[in-house]
């Protein structure tokens, strides 16, 4: 069933709008933030949906499917431009008419008749029920934003607060646009469907980002800035659930269960974060802590001082925090005198001070101890990832007494991933992580940092908004850079299509070639002309018209003329015009007229007659070896590989599923030094993979084989949600060597608490 598609009228706009000035400021703020994302998300949208229709195309049943996917394909590729206008077209019009009365309030009931019933359509079944699992699906992942968002929505309206479905920028409207814009596609039901599903999988996938972004930016129009909602958390039945020898076997599963999900990464640097938070509980953090003092303390027995040291409050250790906070602002008057390089250091200048104040030994209280030990534990792991050499370092430990003041009254900074102070930790780290090369370095991030730091450093006295005013403003520079790296990646995307379009245009042309000679015994330099010259003349033809146009049919033709003029077993007349259309094609692919004739006349001669001219045939010869082709790859060609066995096999097929934007990290050296690429694009047509860095420059091209191999043999791997920032990276190791300690203490036959 083809779908047919007529431009509706022109939507309105918020600038034609009947709003007062303070909300079509706002919704113009909420609009530019919204179609920026949307734009982006719908173009890599489209780029996917185009691969998948490419691998239903190769994997086809019958050649009926798969000319259905290549009428998808053209259609796609004819209306693709229209799409995003006419979307933001709507999503406009959706916003514009906020304050216009709702359709269901104009339509007095009346009593339903029998008359008024009808069979619903296949189609409207089917895209019905499929728009509405999405919309739900992302209305119970974000329903408290999307609750938040419906009360300001609310007052730009002067109407009570909008229901998640009333929304215009809710999960069922955007989806519901999103149906209406893709008719101009034109494109039929099953297709269509498939495509629905990508608008799921890409350009909603990050739709809770997208919906915090909307409130932040309202709440800074001043519509109301306050609003909040805290559930009630039951933390005795969670803490319950989380200990014990059940307690652990769930967390096991849950780990296992996660693993087998992972999702490869596909954000940029300084991007969103994975969704899920972190599942650990402070109060079992502590408890692997107290495995872990457990299992050491055995290790050097006799230290039993504890009971005779005077505890230092936490009051206490936030002044001399704060103390020593004061004193990194200001020059060190002596030289010799250096701040404190680790959070054990830290601790014992504390410590010192702290039995200097009571005049006997001093001790931190368990609560404290435990913040201080997690954060030199994370500290620790991190450091493992960065450049020795690079700013970032140095950012990193001015960062550490902030941060310790920090800990000690905010333990979600160990447990909340999307908490600002970790988000500012990763963002000054990941700037100098291993995997950064030198021509990745931004000198604008750097600056940007150093800033905050510096910020951070000199206000923070308690107040969390520090931290969170400085991580919005790298936040910010972060998504500009990713905004700039999203368009340089895009031109070398675009290059790259067009390498494949010209490498399945040049394929096409030998098969045509191959389905003519089928039968027939041509002369070998008959045969060097139709691969080399006439090859060329169907490329340019398949390039530019395509195989619907007239052109096509018509060149096909030709070379059937030409083989059967010049078969040795089957001859044939050739057509009277047909050298003269031979020579005008060969002079549109860049052939000299003298050239293109002496090839004409080859390639519609006898045998008998050509031999009668070898040296001028050996001057053609030579002038067309020496002459480049279309489309010619200058690279040397590649070396013969045995068969990929099975691991690599199984790697080959899972790259071919992967989505564009997939980070991989290559293994360097024997020291185990890894760079990090972006896998911007490949084709399952061609076996080509693009490959760029955090800027979205170029830094290679490779066949998805020899990835397959390098991941197979460990040399390179995919770098997944879960463990994408650095941060997340090093806690997960540092909860890796705390779960190691409770083990140890499990196998010991000590009791559990």
């Amino acid at each position: 069933m083809s779908v047919t598609y007529e431009h509706s009228v022109l939507h309105p706009t918020l600038a034609s709008a009947q709003l007062p000035r303070r909300v079509r400021r706002a919704l113009e703020q909420v609009y530019n933030l919204v179609a920026d994302e949307m734009a982006h998300a719908l173009e890599r949208m489209l780029a996917e949906f185009e691969q998948q229709q490419f691998r239903h195309a190769d994997q086809a049943a019958s050649p009926g499917l798969q000319q259905a996917h290549f009428d998808t394909l053209r259609l796609l590729r004819q209306n693709r431009a229209d799409l995003i206008p006419e979307y933001l077209g709507g999503l406009e019009a959706a916003l514009a008419g906020i304050r216009d009365p709702s359709p269901a309030a104009d339509m007095a009931p009346r009593r339903l008749t029998f008359n008024d019933l009808r069979l619903i359509e296949d189609h409207e079944l089917d895209e019905g029920s499929v728009l509405r699992a999405i919309a739900s699906r992302h209305e119970s992942r974000t329903s408290l934003p999307l609750h938040l968002l419906g009360q300001r929505f609310g007052v730009l309206a002067g109407a009570p607060a909008y229901e998640a479905e009333r929304l215009p920028i809710g999960p069922q409207r955007l989806s519901n646009i999103f149906a209406k814009a893709s008719r101009v596609l034109q494109i039929d039901l099953q297709p269509r469907l498939e495509l629905f599903h990508c608008f799921d999988h890409y350009a909603l996938n990050g739709y809770a980002q997208l919906v915090e972004a909307v409130n932040a930016t309202l709440a800074r129009e001043n519509i109301l800035p306050h609003l909040a909602y805290v559930p009630v958390r039951i933390r005795p039945t969670l803490a319950s659930e989380l200990s014990g020898e059940a307690g652990r076997e769930r967390r096991e599963r849950a780990r296992t269960q996660a693993s087998r999900g992972e999702q490869p990464y596909t954000g940029w640097f300084g991007g969103e974060e994975s969704e899920h938070e972190g599942s650990e509980d402070f109060t079992l953090l502590q408890e692997m802590l107290a495995s872990r003092r457990d299992l050491l303390s055995k290790l050097t027995p006799g230290n039993n001082e504890a009971a005779s040291r005077s505890q230092l409050s936490t009051d206490d250790v936030m002044q001399a925090l704060a103390r020593m906070q004061n004193s990194a602002r200001e020059p060190v008057a002596d030289a010799t005198e250096h701040p404190p390089r680790s959070v054990q250091e830290v601790r014992q200048a504390l410590l010192s001070q702290g039995g200097k104040t009571h005049g006997r030994t001093a001790s931190l209280s368990r609560d404290d101890n435990d913040a201080f030990e997690l954060l030199a534990i994370l500290l620790s792991e991190i450091q493992r990832d960065l450049r020795q050499d690079a700013p970032g370092n140095r950012l990193v430990h001015r960062l550490m007494v902030p941060l310790l003041r920090l800990v000690l009254k905010d333990r979600g900074f160990f447990v909340q991933q999307s908490h600002p102070a970790r988000q500012l930790l990763n963002a000054v780290a990941e700037s100098s992580a291993t995997w950064v090369s030198e021509d990745e370095v931004d000198p604008h991030l750097n600056d940007q940092l150093s800033h905050a730091v510096d910020d951070v450093v000199s206000h923070y006295e308690g107040d969390p908004g520090v931290f969170e005013a400085a991580n919005q403003r790298v936040q910010h520079h972060l998504q500009s850079m990713a905004r700039r790296a999203e368009v340089a990646e895009r031109r070398h995307v675009d290059a790259a299509r067009g390498k494949e379009k010209l490498e399945l245009a040049k394929r096409r042309a030998g098969e045509v070639i191959a389905e003519a000679s089928q039968g027939h015994k041509l002369p070998r330099f008959v045969q060097t002309l139709l691969a080399n010259s006439w090859a060329d003349v169907l490329t340019l033809v398949q390039l530019r018209n395509g195989e619907d146009s007239d052109e096509w049919p018509q060149h096909v033709e030709m070379t059937s003329a030409i083989v059967s003029a010049t078969s040795l077993n089957h001859p044939a007349s050739a057509p009277a015009d047909l050298a003269a259309h031979i020579e005008h094609a060969l002079t549109l692919v860049g052939y000299h007229a003298s050239e293109a004739t002496d090839i004409a006349r080859r390639l519609t001669a006898h045998a008998d007659d050509d031999e009668n001219d070898p040296a001028s045939r050996t001057e053609l010869a030579m002038r067309l070896k020496a002459r480049g082709r279309l489309g010619q790859d200058a690279s040397p060609p590649k070396p013969h590989l045995a068969p990929r066995d099975e691991r690599e096999q199984a790697a080959y097929e899972m790259l071919r599923s992967l989505p564009f934007g997939a980070w991989f990290e290559f293994v360097l050296n024997q020291q185990g030094d890894v760079r990090r690429q972006r896998l911007s694009w490949y084709s399952p047509m061609t076996d080509h993979a693009l490959f760029v860095n955090q800027r979205g420059q170029r830094v290679g091209e490779q066949s998805l084989d020899s990835l397959a191999r390098a991941v197979a043999s460990g040399q390179a791997r995919i770098v997944t949600a879960d463990h994408s920032s650095l941060v997340d990276r090093a806690w997960h190791s540092a909860l890796g060597a705390l779960r190691g300690f409770v083990g140890g203490k499990e196998s010991t036959g000590e009791p559990q608490a």
